[in-house]
Order: C-alpha cells, then structure tokens, then sequence
C-alpha cells in the first residue's frame, strides 16, 4: 500500500472517496504533513493482507489517541503519552507524524486507564501487532469526551458547552465540532427539526449509534485500503449511510417538497454563541476545509442528493455561518466550499434558492456580501488578463455559481407578478429564403425561437422579469472589479461555443453591469452582420445574384419618412434576414460616407417625424413629457411595425435614440402586460384617482357614483365610451369591487386599448432582434438604457477621457479654454454640441466617460467652424486666437449645424 500526498487525494475529480473515520484523519495529517510514503511488502493471500493492514491502521490510532489525549492515568510514566507529567503537548499534525515514528519504532504503548476505558477500548488489541478484535462490552463513553457524540443538536452543544465552561477547558467542543463538522454523514443529520425525547429515548438511541458507528468504522478502515486496489470507485459507504439516516430520523417530522429538516433557527443560535470564542471558530474553519473535497466528490460522483434530498442540510447549515465572508476563509474554505455547491444538481438548487427566499433582507445581504467578497478577493489578488482569464479561476466561477442562487432566491423572496404576461406573435415571423443555404454552408441560425432561457430560471418556473420589486436590488449582485478584468470578446466566445470546459460570465448576466453586457451585445450583432455579408457573398456566387452585403437605404432629407418605411416595409415582406445586416444610410445629395455618424443622424430625423404628434401615432403628454400608443390612430398595423423595426435597428447598429416611453413598454417589449402599478409613471394623473378610489374610506358607490364605464377623448376631443365589463354602465362600483374595477380600469388603458399598436410594434421589434440574446441579458430598466442613452451628462467626466491628435494635448492653452467654454454651456447647448460632435444628444450605456472622443488640431488661428466627424466623435478644432472668439466660433457651428460633406 502507497500513502500519496494529500493535494493529490483530495483532489475534486478523484473517484476515491477518502472516509472522515479517525484512521483516515491519522493517515490524512501523515500525508499533509509532509507527503509521506509508506509501503507494505506485498502479500499473496488477500485476506492475510487486509488483516495486517487493519492491525497496522488500529495500532497508529491508538498511538495517536496516546499522544493527543493519554491513557487518562495520572502517574503514568510512558514519556510518549499525553497523561504523563512531563510529557509535551502537541498539535494534530505533529501528533500524527509521531504515531507513525511510534510504530515503525515498536514504542511501549500504555494500557488504558479505567478513566479512559471508554476511549481506549475502542481501540483496544490483544497484542502490540496482533490481530485485533472490538470487544463490544469494553466500548463505554465518557460524557466528557464525548465520543459517542455524531452528530449535534442544540441541546447537546448547549450541554457540552456548559461542561466546559466548568473545566475552562473547551477542547472537548473543538474536537467534536470538528469531528462532526468535517464529516457530511455528521452534518446532514444534525440539528434536525424532531419531535422531542425524553432522557431514557435518547441514551437509547445514542447507544444505538455508538454500535453502528463503530460497525462502519471498521467497513470503512477496510475499503479505505480496498480503494488503491480497485480501478473503478467503490460504492460510497457515507452514500448509503446517508440514505440510512441516523436513529434521530424516526422522529423526524414530514416535511412538505421545498421545506429542509434543518431546524435553522436552532443552528443561528449555536453560531451565535460559538463563533465569539476564536478557538471554536478556528475549527469550524478547520472542519470546512476538510469537508469540502469531500462533499465534491460525493455530489459529481455518487450522486448523493437524489439518493438523500437531506444532503441539501449540510450546504444549508454551513451557510449561516456569518463569518464566512471573513478573510481567514476567503483563501482556501470558502472557495472549497463554493467549489462542492456549485456541483449541486438543478433540482437542488431550485429547493435551496426557494429556501432562501423565505429569508430576510439582512439575512440574503449577507450571503450575497459572503460571495461577492470571495469574487472580489480573487479579482484583486490575481493579474487577471487576456492569456491570464478570469474564467478559468475555479473559486471565481464558483462563487458566481452560487450567487446565481441567491439571485434567484432574491427573485422569488420579492415581489412576483407571474401572470400577466404578453402573449407570443400568433404569426411567426417569416425566416429567410437563405436557410437551406445557410445549413449547406453549417450556418445553422442557433436559436431560431428567440434566445436561451437559463436552466435554473426553468425549474423555478419564474422568469427575472416576472420580479417587480426584489427583496435587495439588483444592483447589489453586479460585481464592478469583476467587469474591469473581464475579456468580454473571450467571454462571448465561451457563450456561444457552450462548451462544459469553459464558463461564461454572460450565463450569469446579473454579476454583469450594463456597459460589460452592452459590449456582448455588441460582438453578437456584429458576428450576425458578418455571417449575413458572407451568407451573402455566397449567393452571389453561386446564383449570380447582385452583391449586396449591406442594408442600404438611401433616403431624402424631406421625404425621410417615406422612403424610410416603404424600403424597410418591403424588406422586411421579402427577405427579413437582411434587417440582420449592417445598417448603410446615403442622404441623397449629400457626400457624406457612413461610417456610423450618418447612421445616428437618420435615426435621429426619423423618431423626430414619427413622435410629431401631429402625424397622430403617439399621443404627448406634457405633464409626464412621455410618448403613448394613440388608440385612435388612423395609421395601419404595418406603420407600427416599421417604428418597431427602427427601435431595432438602433440597438442591433448601436445607436441611440431619443425616445421618450414610459418603462411599462419595455416591459412590454420583454413578455409582461402592464398593470395598475405601471400606471405610476405612463398615467400618473390616472393613478393617483385610482390609488385614492382603493383607499377610500367611506361608502365607494354612495359617494363616488361611478359605474363600469369610462370615457376616454380621441384626438378631435370626441368622448368614446367603453364598458370594462358586459352592460358596465349598470353595475356601480362598490367598496366590494372597486380592485375589480382598478384592475380592469388599467389592462384597458395599458392593454387592450392599444392591442393592435402594441403587437405590431413588437412585431417589428422581433424582426430584428428575435436571435439576439436581449432578453437574456437585459432588464426592462437597461432595454430602455441600450436605446435612449443616459439622461446623466457628465461632462467632466467626458472631459476626463477626451483625446487629443494633431498637436493638442491636455496642457494646450486652447484646449483648457475649449473645457472652460464647454463647462459654462447651458444644457440645451451642451446637448448641442454633442449632437454636433457624436451625432446624438444621449450619452451612452454607463455615461460620457464611456464616449472615446478626439480633439484633433484644424490649423492655425482662422475663421473658419470648428468641423466634426461624427462616425468616429472627432472634433476638428483650430486654434483660435482667445477665448472669445473660441466661444463665438463654437455656438454658432453647434447652432447651425445640419447635413454631411466631404472633407
């Protein structure tokens, strides 16, 4: 037999389960120690064999119980035990260490005291190396070690604790903490929810569990050795075991399918206790490092949770430990642990996340804090890089893993409207001629029903969006150092491979903040646009087909609207595939080249002529300066789904757009009808009357007198009426029904009323982005971010990235006077020049510190403008001569401007 070192037999992937017995402790603090070897001349006969190896592994034991806790005689005088006077204390590693010496040497070994029978006995041989056989009427425990402790209840914690108190001596508690607290067998049935004993019904059942105990340590001293002589693993004694329970279990109430037998307020009050005493703490931290491996093990190779749903107790009492996040587990601990829970099959998670979400705000803060604390220890400590990535860290990925859980228990602990959901386009939309070509060529569009969905999301039966109001805010899971070290190109690669040896941070989109997933947006539609050019060029090969690798659309500046929409309305009738190229505006007339810049300023014209209340689309209101669907509109469907198809246009070609809907259309766009809470901001007038309708103390129908039927104005002011229920203009609305009345009141403004509108709107949306994984990665908050740009226009941020080419730098004096001027504009001029500049007056996902612009030098002191190439945000600056003339220069080039030309 060959002891390997430790790192090897720990190892997550190795199918040899070491067992937690004392033997396998010893053995394990020889390996750690110092890799040691220790060989056994090979025996012919088998059983010869495993009975020397047994007689060899009992003796170690009882020479390492001797040097850690003695024979319990007073005047003995072995000088290698610990009850003798002058005998020097020692830790576990260098205990384990000296048994091994001890035997090699033969040393003297002490009989065992009566004080200590209960110990020794377990251990107790006929001769120094003879065959050694239990005698079951010596095994006896003493109440002070606690040896027949294996697994804890509150009671019985409370109980050891107390007696050492008395003996100010608490290693006792740390050797049954850590004993229990390494062993997965000791975890899953501690602290159970039972009915509760009487005195006699638990010695009994203790009694009981010290004979079983004892029976499995011989089983699994023998298999331990078994293991290196097998090639395949061995069926997992602690696998069995756990599906055997413990004797406790019979008392153990039935539980219903999401509820844990883990009686976790009774664990919150042990850790309350223990964890102020440094000593015990130190071995939970201890116990965690050892348990860990192991339980990784059992769950990717025994399958241990389908076996025993109790195995989830473990992960469940570990996780209120609130020192967790504390830096003494940060390096080895807690990435082992997160390591074993990120292995937990799905159905495990989904049980553990609707636990946690019965949790309260504090309680889910601090796991989440536990995590990100892990993520953001190993971001910082490591020189994280495009050879060196951040997705191969093991610990990283874990604690990602498992904040995804947390995540989804944050989801389900909130406020869930599950029910009002958009139904799905009756039509599906038309796919491309292009197909059959595109599956000869292995071009198989991947997702052709839209994007993933995510696996856990699935079982839970929830989706995120379904969440109105988590129980913490979404923002407290996005992990900022994370989103700095994060080569998203590599990560997208990783995403759409789906490979299981590489791990996407893009699969867990809630550690992601908007401008990270913005650029995986970016790199999708982009990859989409070159796959189109090629399947495009490839047509042209071989059918002779004009080339055409773009979306062209040549447009007049007066007419924008008409040639616009009727170019966009036969595409999208003939072939929808080429909306999924990249967007190539021409102004006819003007020279202007579009690298992007032309792009901006058509879409920009376009949602200026089509939000023109005076075309009748969309209604205004001044109150809440916010755009709705006109109900009344004299526009066909098919206009709606050319204004969604703009929408879509601009995220798929990065461009941003400004419109002003209220947040209930993009939860809308994302499959959520809008409710009486949406009415908050799309009609806050409305919602305040109805708010006041439901808090109303007094008689509703008495008082009030209003029936199931409301009136609306069309844009002629004409009164149109509409019953919310059959003959509504009957049935008052009374202190019963008055929330029927809301609730109906509200799905016809922000539902029914504008029905049409609405799904060809969305139609034309999906044209464009239904295979983009949008709905994957965004919420409804960020869809409206990704195409209107930040409100928020820091300038000193924008000042704080600028450029500078051509002579400039940032010491320039016409550079310092250029940011002087800039400062003193006044908004509508600062969102002028941006617009000159950028060809948008938005700032983009995560602000203008995002916006990479360029001051370039136009010459010496002149007359002339300052100019700008709006593809690429550069500004043709001269250096003008003062300040003034600066200033004067620059208004009148940011006022005036309009059109493109050739420089």
């Amino acid at each position: 037999m060959k002891f390997e070192p430790a790192e090897d037999l720990q190892h997550p992937h190795t199918a040899r389960t070491i067992r937690k017995t004392t033997a396998e402790k010893v053995s394990y603090e020889f390996r750690r120690e110092g890799g040691l070897e220790f060989e056994e001349p090979e025996i012919e006969n088998p059983e010869a064999s495993r009975m020397k190896r047994a007689a060899a592994k009992h003796l170690i034991e009882r020479y390492y119980h001797q040097l850690t806790e003695g024979c319990g005689n007073e005047s003995c005088s072995n000088s290698w035990c610990a009850s003798s006077a002058g005998f020097s204390r020692m830790d576990n590693n260098a205990a384990a260490v000296k048994a091994l010496e001890l035997y090699k040497g033969n040393a003297k070994l002490c009989d065992p005291h009566p004080s200590k029978k209960g110990t020794a006995s377990a251990y107790l041989e006929s001769g120094a190396h003879g065959n050694m056989k239990m005698n079951n009427k010596d095994v006896h425990s003493v109440r002070d070690n606690f040896k027949d402790v294996s697994y804890l209840t509150e009671e019985k914690v409370y109980e050891i604790l107390e007696i050492c108190a008395e003996k100010e001596d608490y290693s006792p508690l740390i050797r049954v903490i850590g004993r229990v607290f390494s062993s997965a067998e000791g975890l899953v049935q501690s602290f159970r929810r039972s009915k509760p004993h009487t005195k006699e019904e638990l010695k009994s059942l203790q009694g009981k569990d010290e004979d079983k105990d004892e029976d499995e340590k011989e089983a699994a001293a023998c298999s331990a050795t078994a293991m290196e002589e097998e090639d395949s693993p061995t069926s997992s004694s602690s696998s069995s075991r756990l599906g055997e329970g413990s004797s406790g279990e019979n008392d153990v109430q039935k539980l219903a399918p999401d509820e844990v037998s883990v009686d976790i307020e009774a664990v919150r009050r042990v850790y309350e206790r223990l964890l102020s005493n440094e000593k015990i703490e130190a071995a939970f931290l201890n116990a965690l490092v050892y348990l860990s491996p192991n339980v990784e093990c059992d769950l990717t190779y025994h399958n241990v949770y389908s076996r025993d749903p109790n195995y989830l107790n473990l992960f469940v009492i570990v996780m209120e430990n609130s020192n967790l996040h504390s830096p003494e587990y940060l390096e080895i601990a807690l990435p082992q642990f997160c390591k074993a829970m990120s292995k937990l099959p799905l159905a495990a998670q989904a049980k553990m996340a609707r636990l946690w979400s019965r949790y309260s705000t504090e309680q889910m803060r601090r796991m989440v804090e536990t995590f990100q604390q892990l993520i953001t220890y190993k971001v910082i400590s490591n020189e994280f890089n495009s050879r060196n990535l951040v997705n191969d860290d093991d610990a990283v990925v874990a604690a990602t893993k498992c904040l995804k859980i947390v995540y989804y228990a944050n989801v389900l602990g909130g406020d869930l409207d599950t029910e009002h959901n958009e139904e799905e386009d009756e039509e599906p939309i038309p796919e491309s001629s292009e197909l059959t070509l595109q599956e000869l060529l292995g071009e198989e569009r991947r997702n052709k029903k839209g994007p993933r969905v995510d696996p856990l999301e699935t079982e839970q039966g929830i989706r995120a969006n379904d969440c109105r109001r988590p129980l913490i805010p979404f923002e407290e899971f996005v992990n900022e150092p994370l989103n700095e070290v994060l080569e998203m190109d590599k990560d997208y690669t990783f995403f759409k491979v789906e490979t299981e040896n590489k791990f996407s941070f893009m699969t867990c989109p809630f550690i992601l903040n908007a401008v990270t997933k913005n650029l995986g947006l970016y790199y999708d539609n982009r990859i989409r646009m070159y796959s189109e050019r090629r399947i495009t060029v490839l047509y042209s090969l071989v059918q002779g087909q004009q080339l055409n690798p773009y979306l062209r659309l040549k447009v007049r500046r007066d007419h924008i609207i008409d040639d616009a929409l009727v170019r966009l309305e036969m595409i999208a009738m003939e072939n929808p595939a080429d909306l999924k190229k990249q967007l190539y505006v021409e102004f006819e007339g003007e020279q202007g080249v579009d690298e992007g810049g032309v792009s901006k300023e058509f879409f920009q014209l376009v949602v200026e002529e089509i939000f023109n209340p005076d075309i009748g689309m969309f209604t205004y209101d001044e109150r809440t300066k916010l755009f709705w669907f006109n109900p009344s509109s004299f526009e066909n469907e098919g206009q709606y789904t050319l204004i969604g198809i703009v929408l879509g246009l601009a995220i798929y070609n990065n461009c941003i757009l400004d419109v002003h809907f209220p947040m209930v259309v993009y939860r809308k766009l994302m499959g959520k009808k809008g409710t009486f809470r949406d009415l908050a901001d799309a009609n806050p007038v409305l919602f305040q009357s109805l708010k006041v309708l439901l808090e109303y103390e007094g008689s509703v129908e008495d008082d009030m007198m209003i029936t199931f039927q409301i009136s609306q104005t069309d844009l002629f002011g004409n009164p149109l009426m509409y019953d919310l229920r059959e003959n509504g203009d009957k049935i008052p609305v009374t202190n019963e029904n008055r929330k029927e009345f809301v609730a109906q009141y509200s799905e016809y403004m922000l539902n029914k009323s504008v029905e049409k509108q609405f799904k060809a709107f969305r139609r034309g949306f999906h044209m464009v982005t239904n295979e983009s994984p949008l709905k994957y990665l965004f919420r409804p908050e960020e869809i409206e971010l990704l195409i209107c740009g930040s409100r928020n226009l820091d300038f000193l941020a924008l000042e704080e990235t600028t450029e500078y080419d051509g002579g400039y730098n940032r010491d320039s004096r016409i550079i310092k006077e250029f940011w002087e001027t800039l400062h003193s504009f006044g908004e509508e001029q600062k969102r002028l020049f941006l617009q000159f500049t950028t060809g948008t007056d938005r700032a983009p996902v995560g602000g203008l510190g995002k916006l990479k612009m360029i001051i370039a030098k136009n010459g010496p002191d002149t007359d002339r403008l300052p100019t700008s190439h709006t593809c690429f945000n550069v500004l043709l600056l001269p250096e003008y001569s003062s300040k003034e003339k600066l200033r004067e220069r620059l208004l009148k080039a940011i006022t005036y401007a309009k059109g493109f030309g050739m420089l």
